[in-house]
């Protein structure tokens, strides 16, 4: 019987080197200049911290990071910024979480979405941080993935492991 697996992850070799280019880039720019500005990225705690000389900077700073992202084909929306926060001597610092992985939530709504579909003989579960879905017919999985990447998810999803 057909299968696929709906998940979502991130390459951390992929957001290591981004990190790294983004904090090359802002030592270079001549309008960071005496920011000393830093990115730090937290593999363990699926985080980043950034720091710089001010507000205005910041967003410059976050837009570089961005950019360096989307190089690397890391969707912005496993990366969610947050607010800026005052750090010592008039410094601003944002933490950058990193999402992975589907949360149950997430996967109810994958399961929800895929019965609305109505299609004969598929079926889905959720297994972990990830769903599985089963058919009968190829062409009705296929059907899936491509509704699947129509709707608008708050993470990005990857489909794997498809089997005949």
């Amino acid at each position: 019987m057909p299968s696929f697996d709906v998940v979502s992850q991130i390459d951390m070799q992929e957001v290591r080197n981004a990190v790294d280019q983004a904090a090359r880039e802002v030592g270079n720019r001549y309008d960071f200049k005496d920011s000393n500005s830093t990115i730090e990225l937290n593999e363990k705690e699926m985080s980043i911290q950034m720091e710089t000389a001010s507000h205005d900077r910041m967003t410059a700073f976050q837009q570089v990071f961005e950019e360096k992202l989307v190089k690397r084909k890391i969707s912005l929306k496993s990366v969610d910024f947050g607010d800026a926060e005052d750090a010592a001597g008039g410094r601003a610092r944002v933490a950058v979480s990193l999402k992975a992985g589907i949360s149950s939530d997430l996967a109810k709504k994958i399961n929800t979405h895929i019965k609305n579909l109505k299609l004969k003989g598929v079926q889905s579960q959720t297994q972990g941080d990830q769903v599985r879905v089963t058919g009968k017919k190829r062409d009705a999985l296929q059907d899936v993935i491509a509704s699947l990447k129509e709707t608008e998810f708050d993470v990005p999803l990857q489909y794997e492991n498809f089997r005949d």
